[in-house]
């Protein structure tokens, strides 16, 4: 009997989404991801990154001389955060019999060939046991000129990396959209929809949709689909499969 093959699927969720634009880390929204992920797990093999080591912090540490005012002093918060944020996902998947493995990876590590093939060796074997991965920036080594500025283009680079089947990277709307605050369904040229990129940002997140647009057209380029889908919904990765949800899928 053949062995059935799954539709490889990374997915992207940030601080933004995991505090719900909030202060603090939410339970509810990690237990909401991770029941999805173990609904879908018969059919999809799924990576996740995941932003938030930063909010970990400064929720569970009193950091009197600690602010997140500049490269370092972020650096320092999510060397704090990271074992607190792994902790919270941990026990969220564990809820769903779900094991997790912790994969911190820097932007050198995907530009050097041998990283690159170890790497992807590594995801292979923790997939082919059922063991989803969960990959954040290793913030402790980078440093300002090479850091990612949001896990969206670090969610790109991984996605191309494994040759997933598609990119789903969560935000804090419906997708992009157009000037009349419609959701631009379908887009085949990236370039022709910058115009409607707005630059705020969310009080969490650092990347904004800039740095999204940016991810899916390095996915693009590696012939990988983006979807850019509410992370604020509930059930948000299961509704935009099921086409229950309106998002921006970059083709």
């Amino acid at each position: 009997m053949d062995k059935h093959v799954k539709t490889k699927l990374l997915i992207k969720f940030g601080t933004a989404t995991l505090t719900k634009s909030g202060d603090k880390i939410s339970r509810a929204k990690l237990e909401d991801i991770a029941q999805q992920v173990a609904t879908l797990r018969a059919d999809y093999d799924i990576i996740l990154v995941c932003s938030g080591a930063i909010a970990a912090a400064k929720q569970f540490i009193k950091l009197e001389k600690l602010n997140s005012s500049d490269i370092k002093e972020k650096q320092a918060l999510a060397a704090i955060g990271q074992p607190f944020l792994m902790k919270l996902l941990y026990e969220s998947f564990r809820d769903f019999d779900i094991p997790v493995a912790q994969c911190l990876l820097s932007y050198n590590d995907l530009k050097n060939e041998n990283s690159r093939q170890n790497i992807s060796n590594t995801f292979s074997v923790l997939l082919e046991n059922g063991i989803v991965p969960i990959v954040n920036e290793n913030d402790t080594t980078a440093t300002e000129e090479i850091k990612f500025g949001d896990n969206d283009k670090l969610s790109a680079l991984v996605a191309s990396l494994l040759k997933v089947d598609r990119l789903i990277i969560a935000s804090n709307t419906f997708g992009l959209y157009d000037d009349q605050q419609n959701t631009i369904e379908t887009v085949k040229d990236i370039g022709s929809v910058r115009k409607y990129i707005q630059v705020k940002k969310s009080s969490q997140g650092t990347g904004g949709m800039t740095s999204k647009m940016d991810a899916a057209e390095i996915a693009q380029k590696h012939n990988i689909e983006t979807w850019i889908v509410n992370g604020h919904e509930d059930n948000f990765i299961f509704k935009s499969l099921q086409n229950q949800s309106k998002f921006t899928k970059i083709v």
